[in-house]
């Protein structure tokens, strides 16, 4: 007897870290789509005034840049 097996759903094999991510990332997305006004950012002694949403952006990047570097030293220390 044979039986016939579903096709199973790429998204349904996905892991629930990736969800949470795709999640976050789209919360993320939202936030920055909604706060695009210019803003004066001050970093020790400069002073630029850019859109608000390439601010968040950098900033977002520079966390998941943060992120990487740490998952990858704490895979090399066990």
């Amino acid at each position: 007897m044979v039986t016939e097996q579903k096709p199973t759903s790429p998204l349904g094999a996905l892991p629930p870290r990736v969800w949470l991510a795709l999640v976050l990332l789209v919360l993320a997305l939202v936030f920055i789509l909604q706060n695009r006004q210019y803003a004066a950012i001050q970093l020790f002694m400069i002073v630029v005034t850019a859109p608000l949403w390439i601010t968040l952006v950098v900033c977002v990047a520079i966390g998941m840049l943060i992120g990487a570097l740490m998952s990858r030293r704490g895979r090399r220390g066990r």
